[in-house]
């Protein structure tokens, strides 16, 4: 009976699978079902803008329009937030968008993986968001960076409260846009699962849950969506920061 719970645990879907043993003395490098999820990504985005973009026309078809929106979407992201400065880091947002978008959404196909539901995936992108916004800024300002940790026309005797809290609050970063993206995809696809064990228990009954599951279905589309666009603004904003300080 355990082992039966554990099969159709709403948790399985998240399990690591290692499709190709790699080790390396004690290091696993080896090739998992989430390896091979990132790298279907990869390869569905540059095979889907290289075709969209090889043949432009003047009337664009519907899948060179969604490229061409993606871009633009982008292009004002940037613009909004970072102003003209931002054009030279379109790329870096465009990929971080684009990868965290198309994979949230190839996980919404059943049987499938979805990456970002792991802390250390969305960590590590985090990570690479932080530390490249945090040099950036030391390569802009130098020691003059460390201004960003005082508020302006703040009085001197307040500096010893304030000064800590903008530091740890710089610090969590890389937490709290790591934790966002994984724990609103891991709620999302564990209710889902919840739900789908529901329609099949109660039987008859169970199209109620099934309904409940088709609805909560185009919320996660959405939020999907969300996720990609919040993980792309934050970083805009922090890249902002590191160029303009306040």
């Amino acid at each position: 009976m355990a082992s039966t719970g554990e099969k159709h645990s709403p948790l399985e879907q998240f399990e690591i699978i290692p499709y190709w043993q790699i080790k390396i003395n004690n290091l696993d490098l080896s090739f998992t079902n989430s390896s091979f999820a990132m790298v279907l990504t990869v390869a569905f985005i540059t095979i889907f803008l290289t075709a969209t973009v090889k043949t432009r026309s003047i009337i664009p078809t519907r899948m060179q329009l969604i490229s061409e929106m993606s871009y633009n979407f982008i292009n004002q992201l940037l613009n909004d937030t970072v102003g003209n400065e931002g054009k030279q880091y379109f790329p870096f947002i465009f990929t971080i968008f684009m990868f965290v978008l198309i994979g949230n959404m190839i996980g919404m196909i059943p049987y499938s993986f979805t990456f970002t539901s792991h802390i250390i995936v969305t960590f590590a992108l985090a990570s690479v968001v932080f530390i490249g916004t945090t040099i950036l800024g030391f390569v802009k300002h130098r020691l003059h960076f460390f201004s960003f940790f005082v508020i302006p026309g703040l009085p001197w005797y307040m500096l010893p409260l304030l000064i800590p809290i903008e530091v740890i609050s710089f610090l969590s970063r890389p937490i709290s846009l790591s934790v966002r993206l994984f724990a609103n995809m891991l709620a999302g696809h564990t209710l889902l699962k919840v739900f789908a064990g529901f329609v099949v228990s109660l039987g008859i009954a169970g199209f109620l849950p099934l309904l409940f599951i088709v609805a909560l279905t185009g919320l996660e589309i959405l939020i999907a969506f969300l996720q990609a666009y919040v993980f792309a603004i934050l970083t805009c904003l922090y890249i902002n920061d590191a160029l303009h300080l306040h």
